[in-house]
């Protein structure tokens, strides 16, 4: 049960720091080294990817848990 939560907030934390690499990489968020930079914009959808895959992982096996 605690591995489902821990896979829930890894993921909300991956896609909160993958939106955030991403909109600096784009260069919508600047005030940063990576702000402008190809690589952190190709780097965040890559870690908010992750995280969504996570919560979705989490979520499953929630549902899945709750009938047992």
């Amino acid at each position: 049960m605690k591995t489902k939560w821990l896979f829930l907030v890894i993921g909300i934390v991956l896609v909160l720091i993958g939106l955030l690499w991403t909109l600096q990489g784009l260069n919508v968020l600047g005030g940063s080294v990576m702000s402008g930079s190809p690589l952190w914009g190709t780097i965040g959808p890559i870690v908010l990817i992750v995280g969504v895959v996570l919560i979705v992982v989490a979520l499953v096996r929630r549902r899945r848990g709750s009938g047992a």
